[in-house]
């Protein structure tokens, strides 16, 4: 499809004001960290012996105390960071919730390591014993603490293979299995804190506040991970409908269902996805809206990006289908500006041609940038119509092949001069998203005009 002409030059208009509420909630949500952590500190204060603390051992055995607190503290925070709770979701959006759940995970490691570490040279130096010989000796003495020894283990080993080189090369169903025995580390933690821990066992209200603690991350997880899609799944009926091929390595799955508009999905956002079929039970997946949903319809548009996405082509129609969500705020109320550009690539397409739709439904004036390496790779290249609202540019071919990269500045403002007026989202790999962003700030595009979400 060729580049078309713009019908009339379009009117710049101020852009709106961002509604600050969104970020006070974030906020919140990482002050609420912080006195919870406060809380911790103050707890541990309360508790702490003097006279233990007095000698070196002591000392650090008091300290690796604290750093067990606030791991069991903050692996609750993480737990219910990604717990699929609305109010979270809606305040800081599912791709920093992800984020922060990732950077807390890798202090909360740090933490565990911490307090199995101090309290075993501390333990060592009041029993004036080499670190050798305590481990074997308390472990003896003290049998709850193999359930902690246990819970060690686990926490390493989803520290380990979450860590990013483990990640490339494990495949997500083998990191997912491991991932799930955090909860299993996380109740035999728990247990050891509450059968041995010494701000516990001298004080029952203690008890009773980090017995409740733990009770409403669980319930949380119950109810908006298990509970509430199991309840939505019933009432759906979601089936595959159909399984079209796209371009290069893109699929659209078709799901059709009753009362779709239940789910409030907007065009932008994506699903965590479950096909009830071999191969696809055992985990869910995000998958990206590519077209505005209707009340009986939606559709996935996805890229053969590992062994569960190139499976999804030999989907069979009638297939259940359970979904949570839908999560995400790349979505077209975001837009300050009348006039937006929309850059999409691999996968990624599938989301910016739903919220085109949505862009052009409500009056903006849109330029689709679609980036592939082949002609053959520019899927669902044929839905976008052109007209006075929407203009469609298709950028084929590989940066080496052409000599340049087509989103380079100089060359991004050739294909929409007046990019400077305009939001840009931009939806695909890693790598295309960080050169967009760098270019469209060097063209003049402020910070908060840039929207993106990265696929692949």
């Amino acid at each position: 499809m060729t580049t078309t002409t713009r019908v009339a030059p379009p009117t710049i208009t101020p852009r709106a004001p961002r509604s600050p509420a969104p970020r006070r909630r974030a906020s919140a949500v990482l002050v609420a960290t912080w006195v919870g952590c406060l809380a911790v500190l103050a707890f541990w204060w309360q508790g702490a012996s003097p006279a233990v603390a007095a000698a070196p051992g002591g000392a650090l055995m008091s300290v690796g105390e604290l750093a067990g607190l606030l791991a069991s503290f903050l692996v609750c925070a993480q737990v219910l960071l990604i717990a699929r709770v609305p109010w979270f979701e809606r305040s800081v959006g599912f791709d920093r919730l992800v984020a922060w759940h990732r950077s807390l995970g890798t202090t909360v490691v740090l933490l565990v390591v911490t307090h199995v570490a101090l309290m075993i040279v501390g333990g060592a130096l009041l029993d004036q014993v080499t670190v050798w010989a305590e481990v074997p000796s308390v472990l003896r003495t003290q049998p709850y603490l193999w359930w902690a020894l246990i819970g060690t283990v686990l926490f390493l080993a989803v520290g380990v293979s979450s860590a990013r080189l483990a990640r490339q090369r494990l495949r997500y169903e083998a990191w997912f299995a491991i991932h799930l025995t955090i909860y299993a580390g996380i109740f035999l933690a728990f247990f050891h804190q509450i059968a041995g821990g010494t701000h516990f066992v001298a004080s029952p209200w203690a008890r009773v506040a980090w017995i409740l603690l733990y009770s409403a991350t669980a319930g949380a997880i119950l109810v908006w991970r298990v509970v509430l899609p199991l309840l939505d799944h019933r009432a759906l009926q979601l089936r595959v409908s159909a399984v079209v091929p796209e371009g290069r390595g893109l699929v659209s799955v078709w799901l059709t269902g009753a009362g779709l508009s239940r789910l409030h999905a907007r065009a932008g956002q994506h699903l965590l996805v479950r096909f009830v079929s071999r191969g696809h039970l055992g985990t869910a997946h995000p998958y990206s809206l590519s077209m505005v949903p209707t009340d009986d319809r939606l559709r996935l548009t996805i890229g053969a990006l590992g062994d569960h996405s190139a499976a999804v082509a030999g989907l069979r129609p009638g297939t259940r289908v359970q979904v949570e969500g839908p999560f995400g705020r790349f979505t077209a109320d975001r837009a300050t500006t009348h006039q937006v550009l929309l850059v999409g690539g691999g996968a990624g397409i599938g989301p910016v041609r739903a919220l085109a739709e949505d862009l052009v439904l409500r009056g903006h004036e849109v330029v689709v940038v679609h980036r592939a390496h082949t002609a053959d790779g520019l899927a669902l290249a044929g839905e976008f119509t052109p007209s006075a609202r929407l203009r469609y540019v298709p950028v084929p071919g590989r940066r080496a092949l052409l000599g340049y990269d087509p989103l380079a500045p100089a060359h991004l403002r050739g294909l929409v001069p007046d990019i400077a007026a305009r939001d840009v989202f931009v939806c695909g790999p890693e790598a295309m998203i960080t050169t967009v962003v760098r270019s469209a700030r060097a063209l003049g595009v402020p910070a908060s005009a840039i929207h993106r979400e990265e696929i692949g």
